[in-house]
C-alpha cells in the first residue's frame, strides 16, 4: 500500500510530536521546581529587600523630621514624623507577614521592639518641648542616637539573612539547572537525531518523485514534449505525472498548430505584401502608363505603408518565434565593431535628413565573442533607428563600445525629449511605449525594444536603458566576452 502525502507528512509529525512531547513533559517538571524555587525569591527575600530599603529609608525620614522639629518647634514637622512613624510600623508588620524563616521573623521583631522604643522616646521629647520644659536634651539625643543604631544594625542583619537565602537558593537553582540542562541536551539531542530521520525519509519519499517531476519540466521547457513522465508513488505525484503526460501531448499538438501558423504567416501575409509593394514600384515607374503628380504622391504613399506592414509582420513574426523559443541562432566567433560600423553607416541617410549628427566613437580593439551577427545587426539598427526617430532636428546621437567587466559594452546615446523614470521598466515589453518627455506622443509598433531584449538574453547579455527628461536617452547593451 502507498502512503499519501498527506499520511507520511501526518506520521512524521506525530513522530516528532512525540518527542517533543517527552522532551517538553520533563522541562514541564523541572520548570515547577525551577519555578517554586524563582517565586520564594521573587515572594518572600525580593519582598523583604524591599520592606528593608523601605524600613530604612522610613527611619532616616522619622531622624530628619525628629530633628527638626526640635530645632524650631514646627508642628507640621512633628505630624509628618508621627505619619512617618506609622508607615514604618505597618511595613514591619508586613514583612512579618511574608517572613518565611525563624531567624527573619526574630529580626523584623526586634526592629520593630527598638522602633517602638525610639518613638516613645521622641513623644516623651516632643512633649516637653510643646510645655517648654527644661529637660536633659543631650541625653536624650544621645539615647535617640543609640536606639537607632539599634534599628540600623538589626536592619543590616535582616539584609544579610535575606541576601545569604537569596544565594543559597540561586546556587540551589543552578545546580539544578545544570543537572536538568545535561538531560534535556541529551534527550533533544536524541529527539533531533530521530526527528531528523524520520523527516529525511519523508522528505526523501515526496522530494525524488517531485525532482523526476522537475527533471520533466526542464525538458519541456527545453521542447521535449514526449509524454513518458512515470511516477507511481506518491498516488498525488503519480496523479501529477498523468496529467503532465496529458499536457504534454496537447503541447504537442499546440506546436504543430504554432508551425503551421507560421508557415501561413509567411505565405498568407508576406506574399500579397511584396505584390502590393512590387505593383505600386511598377506604377511609379510608369508602368501601365505615366502617372501624374497626384498620383505618384498617392502611389508613394501606399509603398512606404507596405514597406512598413512587411516589417511590422516580420517583427511579429520574430517575436512570437523568440517567445515560442522556435527562433534559430547562428553563432560564430566574431568581432562587433564592424558591425555598430555597419549598423551607424545605414542610418546615416535618415539622420542626415533630420539633420542629426550621428557619431561612431573611436573603437577600442574588442576581442571576439561568440554571435549572430545578423541578430546583432538587426539590435543595432532598432536601437539606431530608435534614436533617429525620437531625436529632433539639429540633434546629436553617440555610439560606443568599450571592454567593462570582462563584458563588451555598447552605448546608444541621443539628445532626444528623454523618457520618465517611471516608464524605463515597460518599454522593453511587447507592445509597450513609453510616450516622449516633451509631446507625450508614441511612435513605432512597440516591439523592437522587446525583440532587441530577446535577442541579448539569448547571447546571454543584459540591456537597459538610461534616460533623464530634456537631455536624452541612452540605451546600453552588454554581451559576455567568454
Amino acid at each position: 500500500m502507498r502512503l499519501s502525502i498527506f499520511s507520511r507528512l501526518v506520521i512524521g509529525y506525530l513522530a516528532v510530536f512525540i518527542l517533543v512531547m517527552a522532551v517538553s513533559v520533563y522541562a514541564v517538571v523541572q520548570l515547577r521546581h525551577f519555578n517554586r524555587t524563582i517565586r520564594s525569591i521573587l515572594e518572600v527575600n525580593n519582598l523583604l529587600a524591599d520592606y528593608e530599603k523601605r524600613l530604612s529609608d522610613s527611619l532616616f525620614s522619622q531622624i530628619r523630621y525628629e530633628r527638626k522639629y526640635i530645632i524650631i518647634k514646627d508642628s507640621a514637622l512633628y505630624d509628618q514624623f508621627l505619619s512617618t512613624a506609622g508607615d514604618f510600623a505597618r511595613s514591619c508588620d508586613a514583612a512579618l507577614a511574608v517572613a518565611d524563616t525563624p531567624q527573619k521573623k526574630i529580626l523584623i521583631r526586634a526592629i520593630r521592639d527598638r522602633h517602638a522604643g525610639y518613638r516613645a522616646l521622641v513623644q516623651q521629647e516632643a512633649e516637653l518641648v510643646r510645655r517648654n520644659s527644661s529637660y536633659p536634651q543631650l541625653w536624650y539625643k544621645e539615647e535617640k542616637q543609640r536606639k537607632v543604631e539599634a534599628i540600623t544594625e538589626e536592619l543590616r542583619k535582616l539584609k544579610s539573612v535575606y541576601q545569604q537565602h537569596t544565594y543559597e537558593r540561586i546556587k540551589e537553582l543552578r545546580a539544578s539547572g545544570d543537572a536538568a540542562a545535561g538531560v534535556v541536551a541529551a534527550m533533544a539531542l536524541t529527539s533531533l537525531t530521530i526527528g531528523i530521520g524520520v523527516a529525511f525519509v519523508i522528505t526523501r519519499s515526496i522530494t525524488r518523485p517531485l525532482s523526476v517531476v522537475v527533471d520533466k519540466t526542464r525538458e519541456i521547457a527545453k521542447g521535449n514534449l514526449k509524454s513518458d513522465l512515470a511516477v507511481a508513488s506518491p498516488p498525488e505525484i503519480g496523479e501529477l505525472s498523468r496529467a503532465f503526460n496529458s499536457m504534454c501531448k496537447k503541447l504537442s499538438m499546440l506546436d504543430k498548430m504554432k508551425s503551421d501558423f507560421f508557415s501561413y504567416m509567411s505565405h498568407e501575409l508576406r506574399t500579397p505584401l511584396a505584390s502590393i509593394k512590387e505593383g505600386t514600384n511598377l506604377l511609379l515607374e510608369g508602368v501601365g502608363g505615366e502617372a501624374n503628380e497626384r498620383q505618384k504622391r498617392l502611389l508613394t504613399i501606399i509603398a512606404e505603408e507596405s514597406n512598413r506592414m512587411i516589417g511590422m509582420v516580420n517583427s511579429i513574426m520574430d517575436l512570437s518565434k523568440m517567445e515560442a523559443g522556435m527562433m534559430t541562432y547562428d553563432f560564430a566567433p566574431a568581432d562587433i565593431a564592424p558591425l555598430i560600423r555597419k549598423a551607424a553607416e545605414e542610418a546615416e541617410l535618415l539622420a542626415g535628413a533630420k539633420q542629426i549628427t550621428l557619431t561612431v566613437e573611436p573603437l577600442p580593439a574588442l576581442p571576439e565573442i561568440r554571435l549572430d551577427r545578423e541578430r546583432i545587426m538587426q539590435v543595432l539598427r532598432n536601437l539606431i533607428g530608435n534614436a533617429v526617430k525620437f531625436t529632433p532636428y539639429g540633434g546629436e546621437i553617440t555610439v560606443s563600445a568599450g571592454l567593462v567587466a570582462g563584458s563588451i559594452m555598447v552605448v546608444v546615446s541621443d539628445s532626444g525629449p528623454g523618457i520618465e523614470q517611471e516608464n524605463l521598466p515597460v518599454i522593453f515589453e511587447k507592445f509597450q511605449q513609453a510616450p516622449t518627455a516633451d509631446t507625450g506622443q508614441i511612435k513605432g509598433t512597440g516591439l523592437g525594444l522587446a525583440i532587441v531584449k530577446h535577442i541579448i538574453t539569448a547571447h546571454g547579455g543584459r540591456v537597459w536603458a538610461e534616460s533623464t527628461p530634456g537631455q536624452g536617452s541612452s540605451f546600453i547593451f552588454v554581451l559576455p566576452v567568454s
